[in-house]
């Protein structure tokens, strides 16, 4: 089986570290962020990592357990790596984009954008 594009493997491993230290920890995904990251959380804009980590820190839950269902990496034409996760929880499932960048040999995330995909089931 061949190797897998770099991109594809820069993207997966970013997103199973966010991930991971999101469900343990959240407080350290400031080293993800710069002054000059942006965050769309459900319509509502965030820029900075002060203003991201202020939102990702006080969000109305503490505990979760993320269970991805897929995800999608591409390369950009600016040597970036953009990631789409998809997690299809049929209750409270969402959508969340990464723009990777590579800054001092360290990929960090330059935007993101969250939203629920709450089911309508009654």
């Amino acid at each position: 089986m061949a190797e897998k594009p770099i991109w594809e493997q820069i993207g997966a491993g970013f997103v199973q570290h966010y991930y991971q230290q999101f469900d343990s920890n959240r407080v350290l995904l400031a080293d993800l962020y710069t002054e000059a990251s942006c965050l769309t959380w459900e319509g509502l804009g965030f820029q900075g990592k002060n203003a991201i980590m202020e939102k990702l820190t006080n969000l109305p839950f503490q505990k979760i357990q993320h269970s991805i269902t897929a995800q999608d990496h591409q390369p950009t034409p600016d040597s970036c790596v953009i990631s789409m996760v998809v997690d299809d929880d049929p209750v409270m499932g969402f959508h969340q984009l990464f723009l990777l960048k590579n800054i001092d040999n360290k990929w960090i995330c330059s935007n993101d954008m969250f939203r629920l995909a709450l089911h309508n089931f009654g």
